[in-house]
């Protein structure tokens, strides 16, 4: 199992909701067991780790809230 605090293979993504003045949050969605986040503006910094589950559910939350 995956240390969640050890991200060296995370693959980052900028959000599709990113915007255009550089206020992007990164996701890493490869690691097994955990889903991290992050300030793009800060890459070396401190990023949040989610179950994936946590995570989707979140996603979810938030496409709801914005469709409805």
């Amino acid at each position: 199992m995956t240390n969640p605090t050890d991200l060296t293979g995370a693959s980052w993504r900028k959000s599709s909701r990113s915007g255009a003045e550089g206020s992007c949050v990164e996701v890493a969605d490869n690691l097994p067991g955990l889903v991290a986040v992050r300030d793009s503006k800060d890459p070396a910094g401190p990023a949040l780790a989610f179950a994936p589950t946590s995570w989707a559910r979140f996603v979810t939350g938030v496409r709801s809230a914005t469709l409805g």
